[in-house]
C-alpha cells in the first residue's frame, strides 16, 4: 500500500438536520424554474428550510445572471449564520469565473458544505485549497444521487462505494491499495485550475470524471496538462468515475481505455475503475477533501471515504 505523508486536517461542518435553512444558489449556468421548484419540494420534504438566491433564475448568455449577481448569491449564503449547506441548481458554465470573487473568510469562519459537480468542481477545488472546507461531489437528481447526497450531509461514518465491473473505467484499472485525501472532481476543471489556484495534490488520491463532447484528445490533453504541470507528483492513487459517450468511441485505433492507461500507468499509483460519480444520469455523491482507503483487490473494488460532516 503506498501511504500518503503529512496531511493538513479538514475542517468539518456540522451534519445537516430536520430544520436547518439550505441556500439553493446558481454559480454556474442557470436552471428551469420548474427545477428550482422541484429542488425546494425535495429538500423540504427532508424538514429542511430553503432559501432561493436572489438570481437563481437570472439569465446572462449561457450563464445565471452576471458574475458579480451569480458570486452575490454564493457568498450570501455562506455568510448567512442560519444557512447550513449551500446547494447548486445546476453546472453548465461560469464557476471559473467568480473563483476569485467567493469570500473564502466567510467559509472559514462558518464552514458549511456546498453541493455540485461538473462546473462546480472550481469551486470545491478553490474552497478546498484555501479553506480546507470538504464539499459534496454530486446532484439532486436521481434516487442514486438524492439517497447519496443525503447520506453524505447528514451521515456521520464513513461511506464505501463500490466498482461496477460494467463501467468503461474498469479496463483502466492499475491493482493496489492507497490511502489519502480525495480531491478532483471533473477533469476540465481540475486540468482549468493548473496555475490559477490547483491545490496542492501530493497525498491525495484523484477523482477523475469527464463527458464526451468532442474527442479522446481533450480527455489526453487535460490529462497531459496535469502531468506537465507537475500537479500529480506525489499521488496516492486514481479513482475513475464515469465517462459518458466513450464507451463505442474510438479514434485511429485508441478508445478511451488506451488514452487513461497511457497517461495514468507511468504515475506508478493504484488506479481504481468503475465508480458511478461524475455525469450521466443519476450519479452517487462522494464527499471531497476527506481521507479516502481505495483497494482494487477487494473483491468488489472499493472506495471508502471518511465523513465530511460531524
Amino acid at each position: 500500500m503506498t501511504s500518503a505523508g503529512h496531511e493538513p486536517s479538514e475542517t468539518r461542518w456540522p451534519r445537516l438536520e430536520s430544520g436547518d435553512h439550505v441556500a439553493l444558489v446558481s454559480p454556474a449556468s442557470f436552471p428551469d424554474a420548474r427545477d428550482v421548484e422541484d429542488l425546494t419540494r425535495l429538500l423540504g420534504g427532508w424538514g429542511l428550510r430553503v432559501k432561493v438566491g436572489e438570481h437563481v433564475l437570472d439569465r446572462h448568455g449561457y450563464m445565471a445572471g452576471r458574475d458579480t449577481d451569480r458570486v452575490a448569491d454564493l457568498n450570501a449564503a455562506f455568510a448567512d449564520p442560519e444557512v447550513r449547506a449551500v446547494v447548486t441548481t445546476r453546472g453548465g458554465a461560469g464557476a471559473y469565473r467568480i473563483v476569485d470573487g467567493v469570500d473564502f473568510e466567510a467559509i472559514r469562519a462558518d464552514p458549511k458544505p456546498l453541493v455540485g459537480f461538473s462546473d462546480i468542481t472550481y469551486l470545491h477545488l478553490a474552497i478546498w485549497g484555501r479553506c480546507r472546507v470538504p464539499g459534496v461531489h454530486g446532484c439532486l437528481v436521481g434516487p442514486h444521487a438524492i439517497a447519496t447526497v443525503r447520506q453524505v450531509l447528514t451521515g456521520v461514518e464513513p461511506v464505501t462505494y463500490r466498482r461496477n465491473p460494467r463501467l468503461l473505467s474498469v479496463a483502466a484499472e492499475v491493482p493496489g491499495r492507497a490511502r489519502g485525501r480525495l480531491l478532483g472532481g471533473w477533469l476540465g476543471a481540475t486540468a482549468g485550475m493548473v496555475g490559477a489556484g490547483l491545490p496542492d495534490l501530493a497525498g491525495a488520491i484523484l477523482l477523475v470524471e469527464a463527458e464526451r463532447t468532442v474527442g479522446l484528445g481533450v480527455i489526453d490533453r487535460q490529462l497531459t496538462q496535469l502531468i506537465r504541470a507537475g500537479a500529480l507528483a506525489g499521488l496516492q492513487g486514481v479513482v475513475l468515475g464515469r465517462f459518458p459517450g466513450f464507451a463505442d468511441y474510438s479514434d485511429r485505433g485508441w478508445n478511451l481505455v488506451d488514452v487513461l492507461r497511457d497517461r495514468l500507468v507511468p504515475l506508478g499509483v493504484p488506479v481504481l475503475g468503475g465508480l458511478e460519480f461524475g455525469h450521466g444520469p443519476d450519479p452517487h455523491a462522494v464527499a471531497l477533501g476527506t481521507m479516502a482507503d481505495l483497494d482494487t483487490g477487494s473483491g468488489s473494488g472499493t472506495l471508502t471515504v471518511s465523513p465530511p460532516a460531524r
